[in-house]
């Protein structure tokens, strides 16, 4: 499993943004009540206003420990809702990587995507989008800052575990970020099976088309989020 893990890294790493190798990446089961308890407590370093304010910045000072504190620390927010849906009003796949933009599609997919993540920052598909339309019209400083945050989004969730079973499953806190984190590393869903309590597995192809197995996700603390603010979806 340490070679598959080395395969992500790397492949997280090939846009440039940042050099880490793989013996750097802490793999640990996030304990959620301290990042809880961190992101609330406004004398943390790990404060989640500050937090955002730090991640809305266009700069490139926040490491690891950070972001998994934004990341995960997001799901004991009050705006917190995993499955918020954002009618589009241009359409574009953002896991399809062979269509390319032209430069009119890119000004729209630009001004979509930045509005879709003031209202969702961590609309990691939209994020994508960004990137590409962003590289396609030349703005390079800017599309690796915008990888910078993706890279670092990307490396939370990897740094959860390794996927390869439940007990060391990813966590995620939205559904569709299985899919980016997954497409990412070269791979394209082929199934999705939610297994009780708690975990989906998402079965794999690689891009010649062979099976590549499966990789295991944990989405306790999302349900449990949901349905404390929804009760009525019980």
């Amino acid at each position: 499993m340490r070679t598959i893990f080395t395969f992500i890294i790397s492949l997280i790493i090939t846009a440039g943004a940042f050099a880490q190798s793989a013996g750097e990446i802490k793999r640990e089961k996030p304990d959620l009540e301290q990042i809880k308890r961190a992101t609330l407590d406004k004398s943390s370093p790990y404060y989640y206003p500050k937090l955002m304010q730090e991640f809305q910045r266009n700069d490139t000072l926040m490491k690891l420990d950070k972001y998994r504190h934004l990341y995960l620390g997001y799901m004991f927010q009050e705006d917190y809702n995993p499955y918020r849906s954002a009618q589009r009003s241009i359409q574009y796949n953002v896991l399809d990587k062979s269509k390319k933009l032209t430069r009119q599609e890119c000004d729209s997919v630009i001004a979509y995507t930045q509005k879709a993540l003031a209202d969702n920052p961590f609309n990691l598909g939209e994020m994508v989008m960004l990137i590409n339309a962003l590289r396609e019209k030349g703005k390079t400083n800017l599309a690796n800052i915008w990888q910078y945050k993706l890279n670092h989004l990307l490396m939370a969730i990897v740094s959860t575990g390794t996927g390869e079973d439940e007990e060391n499953a990813w966590y995620v806190i939205e559904p569709l970020h299985e899919y980016v984190l997954l497409n990412m590393m070269d791979f394209t869903v082929s199934d999705h099976l939610f297994y009780d309590p708690y975990y989906e597995y998402l079965t794999v192809t690689d891009k010649d088309g062979k099976k590549r197995g499966g990789y295991y996700f944990n989405i306790k603390t999302l349900l449990e989020e949901y349905y404390r603010k929804h009760p009525e979806e019980l």
